[in-house]
């Protein structure tokens, strides 16, 4: 590893089955794209990769492998000369790929044929940001072994990339089971805005902040289990929604939960970007 931009770390398709000790899920945040990366390497869907936030990371290879870059569309080059993205790139040793930062979006997926095969924590090997369990995120110098390359016929030669940009984001949005505390469910639509208060733990908007209903003000919940993508109302009336390293309880009545496919996309989402909530169609 040469450069890894702002963080970059090893995700997979997380460690569930844990929350009943305190472990979250975790795994990529965009996990469509990480999905996509390794199809198209010849992974199971759910192989390690590196998340990479906004660009910036570079690496060498040691061996000969196959390689495919998703997410955010992060300009990368393979020894220097421009490369495109969501293709399959193959890469021998001594070359090496460099990723810039991306024009939209957040998080680029840097799949290797064979996976990233760093140590497995209860079962997975996901870097989790919040309880510091898994991989330490990536830093120079670091060595990232890669499994047994799989046969060259089960690579995919292209796709398309997951993200296009939107003056607004639309996320779809399944009923929590506080949506009752809202004095005004329509109003949990928005228009919203992504803060800079924002990481792999939770994401925070701002809006005109969701009043609740008169017998619910004041009343305080025991904590209870959340999921990635529930939206918490705290006190101030502006929503935060989960992230792949979430807490597993929280004590703020969830009043939506934002399904898997709109979560892959508010992972994408920088700080300023409009939202909008809306139910499934």
């Amino acid at each position: 590893m040469l450069r890894t931009g702002p963080l970059a770390t090893i995700q997979d398709g997380g460690r569930p089955g844990w929350a009943h000790v305190g472990v979250t899920g975790s795994g990529a945040a965009d996990r469509g794209a990480l999905r996509l990366a390794n199809r198209l390497v010849g992974n199971p869907q759910d192989a390690a990769a590196i998340e990479t936030v906004l660009g910036g990371l570079a690496l060498t290879a040691t061996d000969s492998l196959a390689l495919a870059v998703t997410g955010a569309h992060a300009p990368a080059t393979l020894n220097g000369a421009p490369v495109p993205h969501a293709v399959v790139l193959y890469l021998t040793a001594g070359d090496t790929l460099a990723l810039g930062t991306p024009a939209a979006g957040l998080r680029s997926y840097v799949a290797v044929s064979g996976g990233c095969v760093t140590d497995e924590v209860l079962g997975g090997r996901s870097t989790d940001t919040l309880s510091g369990l898994g991989p330490a995120p990536l830093r120079p110098g670091d060595r990232v072994p890669v499994g047994e390359q799989p046969a060259v016929e089960t690579l995919h030669p292209q796709a398309p990339p997951l993200h296009a940009d939107a003056e607004v984001l639309v996320l779809e949005v399944l009923p929590g089971p506080r949506s009752h505390w809202l004095a005004d469910l329509d109003a949990l639509g928005g228009p919203w805005r992504v803060t800079d208060q924002a990481d792999r733990v939770g994401v925070r908007l701002a809006g005109t902040p969701l009043a609740r209903r008169p017998e619910f003000v004041g009343v305080e919940l025991p904590s209870e289990g959340v999921v990635r993508g529930a939206i918490q109302l705290p006190g101030s009336g502006q929503p935060v929604v989960f992230g792949p390293d979430h807490p597993v309880t929280g004590g703020y009545p969830v009043i939506g939960v934002v399904t898997e496919a709109s979560c892959d996309l508010l992972a994408q989402a920088r700080p300023g970007q409009a939202v909008v909530l809306r139910p499934p169609r």
